[in-house]
């Protein structure tokens, strides 16, 4: 029965996430920045991730190393820090206090008990004894600018205690402080990810100081939060907010209402936008393919994906615990996959050919020549592989 909310259907939502999410022809950022306030946050658990996200929807890919390069260590436009579900992104560093105070004040206060909990069951130093090696390590690391756990161990040699975790259990494992505390200082955003050891595809990374950032109410940097998200995702049903956050549900009611985000019906049920955002939005001008990397915002930007991902594409694009693979798409879904060879030959596979003929085709394999050609030399392997990916890459 309509109840006088305006119904966004499957049309509408995939020109949404063309537009919004910078795929379609014409909706390209020019820099890194303007992608990462499009979509808030990139993932950053697998470090090519950011990269190939941001080379997806740059007008000019050729930029894409040197330019998400220059923001992330040399202007500091972009930090890459801990945040939604104990996860590593990059965000515009504007947003960190944002971040930090939505999300990583909760997080940081679990770590901290835990990692004080274990030293004290493995008979390790006391909570004294950490705080002086925390402030030792974080000034070394002032005075360093940038440096890796083993340089900070240089400078403060107690970072490299060990202590046992979990003695007797089937999982017991050796762990040093520098491991552990470091981690703890990410997620309390005194530290963050500073220059890779080695290229843009290494996961082995020096920690840096944090940016300085402003105290913020937990409410209020949630509602800030969640309004950005909308924006640039909506609508969004409560429980696709709920598990993008890692928030409790009476925590996105809360901000939903601060923020004064409007309902819409969707056909999965009730669904939010920002506030004066319930129009219609007008698809692309023209059709538009895009090749998306493992683990890319659009591809885990929501929690129900029926709408641009067919529930039979899931076994072959997702991993066991769920983390998304390297997606193609056309017109706002998915309908393949694709992977880089060992010669680095972008090779791809159209799994649901549905509305996706001939045209589709030469588009998509534009897009493959278009990041084979920026990606050049570097071999791309994804940190969580899926069944598709290997095949391809074989």
């Amino acid at each position: 029965m309509d109840d006088g909310r305006r119904h966004i259907g499957t049309a509408e939502r995939r020109a949404r996430l063309a537009l919004r999410q910078r795929l379609a022809d014409g909706a390209r950022a020019d820099s890194p920045e303007e992608v990462a306030d499009s979509l808030v946050a990139l993932h950053g658990t697998d470090p090519s991730t950011v990269y190939l996200a941001v080379g997806a929807r740059l007008a000019d890919p050729a930029k894409t190393v040197g330019e998400t390069e220059r923001a992330l260590y040399e202007d500091g436009t972009l930090v890459r820090m801990h945040g939604m579900r104990h996860t590593v992104f990059v965000f515009p560093t504007g947003l960190t206090a944002v971040v930090h105070a939505s999300t990583g004040l909760a997080v940081a206060a679990r770590e901290r008990a835990a990692l004080l909990k274990h030293m004290a069951t493995a008979g390790a130093p006391d909570g004294a004894w950490l705080a002086e090696v925390e402030e030792s390590a974080l000034a070394a690391l002032a005075r360093r600018g940038q440096a890796t756990a083993a340089e900070l161990a240089r400078d403060e040699p107690r970072l490299k205690e060990q202590f046992v975790y979990a003695a007797g259990k089937s999982y017991e494992g050796v762990h040093t402080v520098s491991t552990r505390l470091l981690k703890v200082l990410g997620v309390e955003g005194k530290v963050v990810r500073g220059r890779p050891l080695g290229s843009w595809t290494s996961s082995q990374f020096r920690w840096a100081p944090a940016p300085p950032h402003p105290e913020l109410d937990t409410a209020g940097a949630q509602a800030d939060l969640l309004r950005r998200r909308l924006e640039a995702c909506g609508p969004a049903t409560e429980e696709d907010l709920t598990w993008w956050t890692g928030w409790r549900v009476t925590e996105v009611r809360r901000a939903l209402s601060a923020i004064g985000a409007e309902t819409v019906s969707l056909d999965e049920g009730t669904g939010y936008v920002a506030a004066g955002d319930t129009g219609p939005v007008a698809a692309p001008a023209a059709p538009w393919a895009a090749l998306l990397p493992a683990l890319d915002p659009t591809a885990m930007g929501w929690r129900h994906r029926d709408w641009y991902l067919a529930p039979a594409l899931r076994p072959a694009l997702f991993d066991r615990s769920g983390n998304v693979g390297p997606t193609v798409w056309w017109n706002g879904r998915v309908i393949g996959g694709w992977a880089q060879r060992a010669d680095g030959e972008i090779v791809w596979r159209i799994l649901d050919d549905t509305d996706a003929g001939r045209e589709a085709e030469t588009a998509i394999t534009t897009e493959a020549e278009r990041l084979r050609t920026w990606v050049g030399t570097t071999r791309i392997t994804p940190r969580f592989r899926t069944p598709l990916e290997r095949e391809l890459s074989a």
